[in-house]
């Protein structure tokens, strides 16, 4: 069902109806072994490779030889596919040029993912949900593109005319190779990722993930102070203790609750309907926790050396979810198709919004499902998904817009209307990516006829009968134009100031974007 900034639902939406990732069926003993291992070694890079010891530049080259190292050991030779992408990507980026080197990059690495993805599932083995080559590829194409983005934003378009997420995340000067690679294909996110943005990593290589920013007397000058680092110790072991949970869970119960058992004929034909819908939940349910597992370790890696910290809370403590891609109690509490895709394959939805969705005038939400389809893979049960995903995800819109605000008093009322909202969340979501496990096109639609295409009739009718509002994204873009010439000449003067970026800055701007983006959702 792969899904963190005034951002749109439709971006998360398309990240989420998708897994998002490439995680194998049963995890193979060597991503096991490979991501245990960086786990150790993100320890020993944080002990002994720490940025008050070694220099950036050290610290760069380590991250890169143990991440091709790892590459390599699960890989085989098909790991050179990395290198291959990001060093022609990155030879685009010198000679094309600042202007269009963005496009460029994302036609080049997106269409060699899929060549990639067409090789594997159409000559080797299609329907074999394997640790392939082409899923840390997906990875290096988010960052790929996402890089080209950020420095189009920070070295050619003007300060007025980006959002306020693209100016603090814009890059002002090229990267240097040895600086893209280590980015691309650090040993903590070479594996399973998760995505983060170029100057969060560089911050991080750097150690200035822990400066703070203090205004001057004037209101201009700032200053540049640095707090007691925090140890990620408490993070990392609740992180571990999750993925042991998860995997328990798949390894014992995933494997007695197949997706495949809702296409049974025998099932379809004695099973009444409240049965069929809590089978399908369940199902869908148990396929969770391999996605709980894999990104949940990846995140415990990248803490483990360090990288993650976001700043504190308001009790004082310390945060390591900068770039967390689940949160799990919110996943399985959802009471919205919202709240589901906002707190699943956080990062991909974020990519997805930064490079597509606020970059197009045309049909954004339409060209965000088919970039995120593409993204994916080329099973045709993901195009499926991602259709049915669109329908769901305007008409879960619609019926939040025109009921939801009937609901919120009497606690007693409200309390009812989450259970409702609940149920019907977890079986539409269930029901939309089905087609995304079962990967082919004739299972897929033997389910939905066995549902007489219901939730598909009900998305339509309640299109056509329901008033549709005007979408945030149309507002907030007026609103930015105004906002952004009043400021035109501050933020000339502050532009020269972006070099000097801190993650605990940037991080109380994202939180800002979300705050925005819920607010934006609840329209």
């Amino acid at each position: 069902m792969g899904m963190r900034v005034c951002m749109p639902s439709l971006p998360s939406a398309a990240a989420a109806l998708g897994f998002g990732g490439r995680v194998p069926e049963q995890p193979p003993v060597n991503f096991v072994v490979c991501q245990l291992f960086a786990l150790l070694a993100a320890i020993w890079f944080r002990t002994y490779l720490h940025s008050s010891k070694t220099s950036s530049f050290i610290r760069h080259v380590v991250a890169t030889l143990l991440g091709l190292y790892l590459a390599l050991f699960c890989f085989g030779w098909y790991a050179l596919h990395f290198l291959v992408q990001s060093g022609i990507s990155y030879c685009i980026m010198i000679i094309i040029g600042v202007e269009n080197m963005h496009n460029y990059c994302f036609v080049f690495a997106l269409g060699y993912l899929t060549v990639c993805q067409v090789t594997r599932v159409y000559i080797f083995d299609y329907g074999q949900y394997s640790a392939d080559f082409s899923g840390p590829m997906m990875i290096i194409t988010q960052k790929i593109t996402s890089l080209a983005c950020e420095i189009h934003d920070g070295m050619f378009r003007k300060d007025e005319e980006l959002t306020s997420s693209q100016r603090d995340l814009a890059v002002r000067r090229m990267p240097s190779l040895l600086e893209y690679l280590s980015y691309n294909c650090n040993f903590m996110g070479i594996l399973a990722g998760p995505l983060c943005s170029y100057k969060d990593y560089i911050t991080f290589i750097e150690g200035r993930s822990y400066h703070m920013t203090q205004a001057g007397e004037n209101g201009k000058e700032e200053t540049q102070y640095e707090r007691t680092e925090p140890s990620p110790n408490t993070a990392v072991i609740q992180k571990l203790l999750i993925c042991g949970l998860s995997l328990l869970f798949h390894l014992t119960i995933c494997t007695t609750l197949p997706v495949e058992y809702n296409i049974d004929e025998h099932f379809q034909a004695t099973a009444s309907w409240p049965t069929k819908i809590i089978y399908l939940y369940i199902s869908l349910l148990a396929a969770r926790p391999k996605y709980y597992f894999a990104w949940t370790l990846a995140d415990a890696i990248n803490n483990a050396a360090g990288f993650g910290f976001r700043g504190y809370d308001k009790n004082g403590a310390a945060r390591w979810d900068l770039i967390s891609n689940l949160r799990i109690q919110q996943i399985e509490m959802s009471t919205s198709f919202k709240m589901f895709l906002d707190n699943w394959n956080i990062q991909t939805a974020l990519w997805l919004k930064r490079v597509c969705y606020e970059r197009t005038s045309f049909s954004p939400t339409i060209q965000t499902f088919i970039l995120s389809a593409i993204w994916h893979g080329v099973y045709p049960g993901y195009y499926l998904t991602f259709l049915t995903g669109v329908l769901m995800t305007l008409a879960a819109r619609a019926m939040r817009n025109n009921f939801r605000h009937y609901f919120i008093e009497p606690s007693q009322l409200k309390l009812f209307y989450d259970v409702i909202t609940w149920i019907v969340t977890q079986v539409a979501i269930s029901y939309t990516v089905v087609p995304f496990v079962l990967l082919s096109i004739k299972p897929s639609f033997m389910f939905y006829s066995s549902w007489y295409y219901c939730l598909h009739i009900l998305g339509i009718l309640v299109l056509l009968l329901l008033p549709v509002k005007q979408t945030q994204r149309r507002k907030n873009t007026h609103e930015n134009i105004q906002l952004s010439q009043s400021k035109k000449f501050d933020e000339g003067e502050n532009s020269l100031g972006q070099n000097s970026f801190s993650t605990t800055n940037n991080v109380c701007n994202q939180n800002q974007e979300i705050a925005s983006r819920h607010s934006s959702l609840k329209q």
